[in-house]
């Protein structure tokens, strides 16, 4: 087996370095795209653990940290789900609307939790696209929009689809995959009920709940915009001046053509996202880094490509 042949997802840069026989600490993984700019959560996490142990050995209350970000959004609180990461949101709605049409490309999620996928059903979408990187219209419309990378795209929580599921992920936004957090606004207050009773109890854990308002704090969504606007842009410029064709996103990655890029970057300790699953051939989703990681991600690039 080929260790560096992706799975169906990113994030998997712990299994290539392990594969590699890599130091995981020292592997910078560009397959899952995540907010470069996020604020330090494992300290963050420290300190709560510290100052207040309890959270870790008492049933989990997610019922503040929904009140906070419901506020910080503008929504009812009864609309609003906390999920147990963006992936849980998606398997509930799917539950309780399982017909979806999908525009492929699109994230593979969709079609592993709908029961029926057919054109004339209800249309599921990403927004960003998710791998494209570009924002919907504004007159297009769909009855499920995943929200996951808008916050970082466009500086907003939300495009504002009242009639329509929303669905957010809130460990890409702050770059906590491990610590799984999500949510779901729902059209109205009787389908976040439904939502809320097939969601299985404490779904959402209790360091997690603990973080949401110091997280909400520390959030800028319209300065990570910026951030992310420039970073991509010089990116894009620095992998074109190595010869790479980079074609530029409205996400917090950028898309590069190259032949077996994926394979040839891991032992340089970059892992990327082939988009060969997603029926893209030859095109590789790469997360902007963090800005530590720029140097080393371009110097990993430049190999290859000499």
């Amino acid at each position: 087996m080929n260790v560096t042949a992706p799975g169906p997802h990113g994030g998997d840069g712990r299994r290539v370095a392990a594969a590699l026989g890599l130091d995981p600490a020292t592997v910078i993984d560009l397959s899952a795209s995540l907010n470069p700019f996020a604020p330090d959560v494992a300290a963050l996490a420290a300190t709560v653990l510290r100052q207040r142990p309890g959270v870790v050995v008492a049933y989990p209350d997610a019922g503040p940290a929904t009140a906070a970000l419901a506020a910080t959004i503008g929504i009812d609180e009864d609309r609003l789900v906390l999920t147990n990461g963006g992936a849980e949101a998606i398997a509930l709605v799917a539950a309780i609307a399982p017909d979806g049409a999908i525009a492929e490309p699109e994230f593979s999620l969709y079609r592993r939790h709908l029961t029926t996928v057919t054109a004339d059903a209800p249309r599921w979408r990403s927004n960003p696209s998710n791998p494209l990187g570009t924002l919907a219209g504004p007159d297009e419309l769909a009855a499920v929009w995943d929200e996951a990378f808008y916050p970082l795209a466009t500086g907003r929580w939300t495009r504002g689809d009242e009639p329509a599921w929303r669905l957010g992920s809130l460990t890409k936004l702050w770059a906590c995959p491990g610590l799984r957090l999500g949510y779901a606004i729902a059209p109205d207050h009787a389908a976040a009920a439904r939502l809320r009773a097939r969601q299985p109890q404490w779904a959402v854990n209790g360091l997690m709940a603990a973080l949401v308002p110091d997280l909400l704090a520390a959030t800028d969504l319209a300065g990570w915009q910026h951030a992310i606007g420039v970073a991509r842009q010089r990116f894009a410029a620095e992998l074109g001046a190595l010869g790479f064709a980079v074609f530029g996103t409205d996400a917090n990655w950028v898309l590069v053509d190259g032949e077996n890029l994926r394979a040839r970057l891991a032992p340089h300790g970059v892992v990327v996202r082939d988009l060969a699953s997603f029926g893209i051939a030859g095109r590789f989703r790469v997360a902007l880094p963090r800005p530590r990681d720029l140097d080393r991600v371009l110097a990993a690039f430049a190999a290859v490509a000499r």
